[in-house]
């Protein structure tokens, strides 16, 4: 229920800051959503990148939730989950949850669309659009500035369900047509990803990935980024 509270509270807030959208058409609206669109899939690729290498804290269990060799669905599973969830934080959580998803890829797709949203709305999309109603209130932006704002937070906040679609057959009808528009990157793209595990980690359309296979090979280069991250030790 207070999940469901919270994506409200952010649609409002989203909703508020459309009002600001006035007067006659503006070219730079279109111009401003499309960079917005690169920005947000450039976003997801980054945080998707962090959150598959960055390290897993040793000795909380992960490893044995990670590894573990029967059925997901049994009680001794759930026993041990609750457990390790326990003893971690949110955002140790959701790492995990990244390195889980690369040989369990299905899973994702499974996922309602509230809980593949709400930790994104909780720490970045809420505050950011709430700080971003203010600032219409005090400086009083032009349309394009607010509909390229707009866009950004909506995608960003889609980020991971865009990303659930990816592992699921059956979608809404608007996700087979922007892919073929190209503004949602198909499965096939993605897959490539998860053969090698070292490039094309944006979710949305994938237009930033040439710049983000940039920035991988460079924080390998200098092991800001390590192999090891990759699985829970």
């Amino acid at each position: 229920m207070k999940t469901r509270i919270l994506i409200a509270l952010f649609l409002l807030s989203l909703a508020a800051d459309l009002v600001w959208v006035r007067g006659p058409f503006d070219w730079r609206m279109i111009a401003a959503a499309f960079a917005a669109w690169y920005l947000a899939d450039f976003g997801s690729g980054l945080i998707h990148m962090i959150m598959d290498y960055i390290p897993c804290r040793p000795g909380v269990g992960l490893a044995d939730l990670f590894f573990y060799p029967g059925s997901r669905e049994s009680e001794d599973y759930l026993n041990l989950r609750d457990r390790v969830w326990g003893r971690i934080t949110l955002l140790e959580r959701v790492a995990y949850d990244f390195k889980n998803h690369h040989p369990r890829p299905d899973a994702l797709g499974r996922r309602s669309i509230v809980f593949l949203v709400w930790t994104t709305v909780l720490f970045v999309t809420l505050p950011v659009s709430v700080a971003f109603n203010l600032y219409c209130l005090a400086f009083h932006p032009p349309g394009w500035v607010v509909v390229g704002f707009v866009v950004l937070l909506a995608g960003g906040t889609l980020s991971q369900w865009f990303h659930g679609a990816l592992h699921r057959e059956r979608n809404p009808a608007f996700v087979p047509v922007m892919r073929r528009l190209g503004l949602l990157i198909t499965p096939a793209a993605h897959q490539i990803h998860h053969d090698t595990l070292t490039r094309d980690f944006s979710v949305i359309n994938g237009w930033s990935n040439p710049a983000l296979n940039v920035v991988f090979r460079l924080l390998m280069r200098y092991r800001v980024l390590t192999p090891a991250g990759l699985e829970p030790t």
